[in-house]
């Protein structure tokens, strides 16, 4: 494995029994590897759960337009919000998910039965709790995704008798997991040390920082908005909510605890010290695509890792698109599942560093004897995520790629948690218990006005700009949210945390239908140019000048450029015969948003037909989803 060091060696101890496994720390060790193993499948982390599941949110969209958006049988129809129990990779993903937590039931339970946990050396304790934590840690992970994929799902916490007596679960409500989630990763980050400060533990491993940074938000996700298989007493119901399966959160005194205690952590992560933001925006995606481990600013807390050339499809499933074979970068991606909006691209401040690494309006792909950067169209919903960027990728990819026939993994590390993403969380919570420029016990002594600049202010390489747009920020507590929700989206697009951030705030329908009605309005508004000019940066006209690109109006003399492509405007409102504006706008995300939608605000995906036919009797599917 290149992107990792070889902790990811999954040796089996199959041959020893369990004491022995776990009266011995090389080869407990062994198994809390397998745990992380179970984490680079295309079912679990390296394309599913990093990619396909956290769509659709109002920025971010899977390939799948027109009649494709409403095929059950693929991710097109599925992430569009008409799904269907029958499509077979829900249950790869569920099986999948499932396999890597009874990883950790057998770790945790091994551990704590272990002679070395309690008299063993001073070492091997030491040891022994960290492989706990981590056990703990990637349990949590794990469950919080299934809870925000599903809803209700089965708690199982030990590992299979082999009777299979405890094999087969009913559904616990998830409010009780998320509960029972907290108190072990209290216990856990009590277990681990901080990123590099004890060998072997960088942020490929579970550490201090993410489990603080899970804890916070897991109790987030418990104080938000969720649909509901019923309704709960004591709890909040959302304006829009289905009748017979509401969406709703917890009391107002409730979530005040739970606020409090995600600050908690969160200030824990900044106070310490550990984890910073990478001064520069653009050299922390080029470290992520060279397989780097940023050993200054830690600002990711953890990276699942992955292993070039074995796994990982960020970089080949989203990212810059290759199209087709090229001399200069070798075999071709896909690039395909996931999508940004025209809308998104013009949200940006021209000025805005984070556009154009994370927004790619263009392809590469070969013209004859050179490869080239080929303009796209007016493509206003299918534009290319460009953090993951082939052009960034190490030597020793890049020599693979070429040589390359097939599909190529690129060993690209999923990235769980960012040091800007706990900055703005604490803002969210800070902002929540004592307003923008309010302080609060236990908070890390900076106000949310302040959290929020320090990720908007790395954005610009002139601060006057920023400093203009925090002076504008609006003071009260509703106006710094609407802040933070917009910060969330150029801060994190592409990268699959909007959608569940959107749901707990209760706004997911909300702001992908404002999506929509934005495109309309911008369309008949004129601020879409009919065509885009540009210029290359290069003589031999093989690179795109992104600077000299006329976003925003047609230029006195189109002459000055050397190529153009239709733009945005030239799609139209009121033909009805508009191929972006009539066919593919009304499809995106249809059955969630669309007209006579099944149960409102339905975002969760069903339980697989199959899992539920071999669960002797004890699932069953809700929201108006068939068994």
């Amino acid at each position: 494995m290149s992107s990792c060091s070889d902790f990811l060696d999954q040796k089996s101890p199959s041959e020893l029994e369990t004491t022995d496994v776990y009266n011995s720390t090389y080869y407990t060790e062994l198994r809390v590897n397998k745990i992380y193993g179970g984490l680079t499948q295309d079912r679990t982390y390296s394309q599913d759960l990093a990619i396909v599941w956290n769509l659709n949110s109002d920025i971010e969209l899977v390939d799948g337009l027109g009649d494709d958006a409403t095929n059950t049988t693929s991710e097109r129809g599925n992430m569009n919000y008409n799904a269907s129990p029958a499509w077979s990779k829900i249950s790869g993903v569920w099986d999948a998910i499932y396999g890597v937590i009874e990883d950790a039931n057998d770790v945790v339970a091994g551990v704590r039965n272990s002679n070395l946990l309690t008299n063993g050396s001073t070492s091997e304790q030491q040891a022994m709790k960290r492989y706990l934590g981590e056990a703990l840690t990637l349990r949590a992970m794990c469950y919080l995704d299934l809870v925000r994929f599903f809803g209700d799902v089965p708690f199982k916490t030990e590992p299979s008798k082999s009777d299979l007596s405890n094999a087969y679960l009913s559904k616990t409500d998830r409010d009780e997991i998320l509960d029972q989630l907290l108190v072990d990763l209290e216990e856990a980050v009590e277990m681990l040390p901080w990123a590099d400060e004890v060998g072997g533990y960088t942020t490929e491993r579970i550490t201090k920082g993410y489990a603080h940074g899970l804890l916070a938000q897991i109790a987030m996700t418990r104080a938000g908005y969720a649909i509901r298989e019923k309704a709960k007493e004591g709890y909040e119901t959302a304006s829009y909510s289905d009748a017979t399966y509401p969406t709703q959160r917890p009391a107002a005194d409730v979530r005040t605890d739970l606020y409090a205690r995600a600050l908690k952590h969160l200030s824990a992560i900044i106070n310490n010290g550990t984890h910073q933001l990478n001064p520069s925006f653009e050299n922390q995606w080029y470290l992520i695509n060279q397989l780097q481990l940023d050993k200054t600013y830690h600002e990711n807390l953890f990276e699942i890792p992955m292993g070039r050339n074995v796994t990982g499809e960020l970089g080949y499933t989203v990212g810059v698109r290759m199209n087709g074979v090229t001399t200069e970068y070798g075999y071709g991606n896909s690039s395909g599942k996931l999508k940004l909006t025209a809308p998104l691209l013009y949200s940006y401040d021209k000025n805005d560093l984070r556009r154009d690494i994370t927004i790619a309006a263009f392809e590469i792909k070969q013209d004859g004897k050179n490869t080239i950067e080929s303009m796209l169209g007016n493509a206003p919903f299918g534009l290319y995520c460009a953090k993951w960027d082939c052009r960034k990728m190490s030597n020793e990819w890049l020599q693979e790629n070429l040589k390359a026939t097939a599909k190529h993994m690129t060993g690209v590390n999923p990235v769980k948690m960012r040091y800007s993403q706990v900055l703005l969380y604490y803002a969210e919570c800070l902002n929540e218990l004592a307003g923008p420029e309010g302080s609060y016990q236990g908070d890390a002594g900076i106000t949310a006005l302040q959290a929020l600049a320090l990720v908007h202010n790395r954005a610009f390489s002139e601060a006057s700009i920023a400093n203009n747009y925090m002076n504008n920020v609006p003071r009260t507590k509703e106006g710094f949210f609407e802040a933070l929700v917009q910060e969330n989206a150029w801060e994190f697009a592409g990268e699959g945390y909007r959608k569940w951030d959107l749901i707990r705030w209760n706004l997911l329908v909300d702001r992908i239908n404002a999506f929509k009605q934005t495109y309309l309005n911008d369309l008949q508004s004129g601020k879409y140019p009919d065509k885009l000019y540009f210029n290359y940066s290069d003589a031999e006209q093989t690179k795109i000048d992104m600077n000299s690109v006329t976003w925003y109006s047609l230029p006195s003399n189109p002459d000055d450029y050397a190529g153009s492509v239709d733009g945005f405007g030239k799609s139209a409102v009121g033909t009805g015969k508009d191929k972006q504006v009539d066919t593919n706008l009304p499809t995106i995300s249809s059955g969630l948003v669309g007209d006579g939608v099944v149960v409102k605000n339905r975002y969760l995906m069903p339980i697989a037909s199959t899992t539920i036919s071999a669960s002797n009797g004890k699932l069953h599917n809700s929201y108006g989803y068939n068994d």
